[in-house]
């Protein structure tokens, strides 16, 4: 059964003064490129969650993936993940849910993929020091889980909640799996020469 990641990209990126999308990552690459380029290296098919205001960014998006345009962005990440499951076939293996601004390296993503098919985990995530970090993996019986989840019930950090037993959990000895990039100064101090 297929290997499909949600790229959650649909972010007005308010912090960093311009389209997180496009920000240069690694050598003639973004970090929509990037993102796109390693879950296609692992065999995933992308599907890229663009908003109305960045749905240009389209023409980035490289022949193999799936561009989801989610006209309810301003509603919340749940409104595109929703959006991204419904052009995702029910007989899917494992999805992850990325996002464009937490870029990790090909090593941390086959690492994942290894122990979410060996452990054969309903959820699976990374962690670094006890904190969790992303991308999570997701087996085929959390559709419905998914599909369920609201703004209103904190989204995916219900699924946390409530699985949180069930979930796999890989530690990492660096924190490159908790990185989140919201403003310039977190460019500047993740250094995207480990990403190439």
């Amino acid at each position: 059964m297929p290997f499909f990641s949600i790229i959650l990209a649909a972010g007005k990126s308010i912090r960093m003064g311009s389209c997180k999308t496009a920000i240069p990552w690694g050598e003639g690459k973004t970090l929509l490129t990037y993102q796109i380029e390693t879950w296609l290296s692992l065999g995933f098919t992308p599907v890229v969650v663009l908003g109305l205001h960045n749905n240009h960014r389209q023409k980035d998006c490289l022949a193999d993936s799936l561009v989801v345009v989610n006209p309810h962005s301003d509603a919340g990440k749940t409104t595109s993940i929703i959006a991204a499951l419904r052009h995702i076939p029910l007989s899917f293996d494992v999805l992850a849910i990325s996002a464009v601004d937490q870029p990790r390296t090909l090593e941390v993503y086959q690492q994942l993929l290894q122990a979410h098919q060996e452990n054969s985990a309903l959820i699976t995530a990374p962690t670094y020091k006890g904190k969790m970090g992303h991308p999570l993996l997701f087996a085929n019986q959390m559709r419905s889980h998914l599909l369920n989840i609201r703004e209103e019930t904190l989204g995916l950090r219900q699924i946390i909640k409530e699985f949180s037993h069930l979930i796999y959990q890989v530690e990492f000895a660096h924190p490159a799996v908790i990185l989140d990039i919201n403003t310039p100064e977190d460019i500047l101090g993740s250094c995207p020469a480990n990403y190439c």
